[in-house]
């Protein structure tokens, strides 16, 4: 969707105070979108870095925003009743595999009973089209890859993927109850700029800066399929435009398109999986320091590897190049050091 082609009505996105649904509502801003942000700006790790983001789309004329929890079914109800979105995208979401053997309850309340919540007032005043947030994670460990959106996804190894397994299966009813396009996309590790800071990539650069050890789980044997997050809105926002089709559209659907239902199934991720300990060394690279390791077995939930198909993707998205493991460090480090530079320094008198 070109700016050109702006919807008569906004788009609503979910989670618009996390690290991905900043980065696609800043980006649907740049095109010329009116989008009104949902965020209910949980303490799970630092509340400031959330609203700092929401700071920056504020600044941006066509950004309105609204603060609840999407358990607040009635407060969600009226909100898509009163703006009648053409799109919702939904990225809020409690995340985090390890988290999720710690406190399961927030997940079930986030990402079941949220997303239930947001798919019922999505019956009641249906968009043009619903893309929800999946993660590569239902594939657990798969022994075949790279991971195909038909690959097996029905043995999660996590709570946390259970929850968005679940999300998926209920999405499909409703689509297919309901008759309004899903797309539920899977996305592969995604890190870059503005961060989560219980992610592999943040935790690693503020030990290093600091001179503590960085903790190594599977010994360094495991390795992930790291997904830019420029590359991820990419796809993101290029999936808006292409809902799955009816049922009854034979002839257009794909493997991963359900055949009772327009419902869809989608890979985001670079394809091509990097090593954790070339992961570290592209760290060590950008930020000039050498890391000290404390290498940990595997824990529970972790899985050894992802790698992404995309062919789906590609399919439907003219996708550019994945943007390289040492720019895309890269680009998080300078945000980490400019960032908490701004932070730290002491208030103008």
């Amino acid at each position: 969707m070109s700016p050109t082609n702006v919807p008569a009505r906004p788009i609503l996105v979910t989670g618009t105070a996390g690290f991905i649904g900043f980065h696609v509502a800043r980006r649907l801003l740049q095109q010329g979108h009116d989008v009104v942000g949902l965020d209910g700006f949980t303490p799970y790790y630092d509340v400031q870095l959330k609203h700092d983001r929401h700071a920056i789309l504020s600044l941006m004329p066509r950004f309105r925003s609204h603060g609840f929890m999407l358990e607040d079914s009635a407060r969600l109800g009226d909100l898509v009743h009163t703006l009648r979105p053409a799109i919702v995208i939904h990225l809020a979401a409690q995340a985090g595999v390890r988290y999720s053997i710690e406190n399961p309850r927030a997940y079930v309340d986030s990402n079941i009973v949220g997303t239930f919540n947001l798919l019922e007032a999505c019956r009641a005043t249906p968009p043009a089209h619903l893309l929800i947030a999946s993660t590569s994670s239902v594939y657990g460990n798969a022994p075949a890859v790279p991971f195909k959106e038909t690959s097996e996804s029905s043995q999660p190894v996590s709570l946390y993927a259970a929850t968005k397994k679940a999300t998926e299966v209920l999405a499909h009813s409703y689509a297919q109850l309901y008759g309004f396009p899903v797309t539920a996309f899977r996305f592969f590790t995604v890190y870059g700029p503005w961060g989560r800071p219980d992610m592999a990539l943040f935790k690693f650069t503020d030990a290093i800066l600091a001179n503590r050890e960085i903790e190594v789980y599977g010994e360094g044997k495991m390795s992930r399929d790291f997904t830019f997050i420029d590359d991820l809105v990419a796809g993101i926002v290029g999936l808006i435009g292409h809902p799955p089709p009816a049922a009854s559209a034979a002839e257009k659907r794909s493997a991963a398109t359900s055949p009772i239902a327009p419902f869809r199934v989608v890979n985001i991720g670079a394809s091509r999986p990097v090593g954790l300990e070339d992961f570290i060394a592209a760290i060590e690279t950008a930020l000039g320091r050498k890391a000290r390791r404390r290498l940990l077995p595997m824990q529970p939930g972790d899985v050894q590897r992802t790698f992404a198909d995309v062919t789906e993707l590609r399919s439907l998205v003219d996708m550019p190049p994945p943007t390289p493991l040492a720019e895309g460090v890269g680009a998080f480090v300078d945000w980490y050091r400019d960032y908490y530079a701004a932070r730290l320094a002491p208030a103008a008198e």
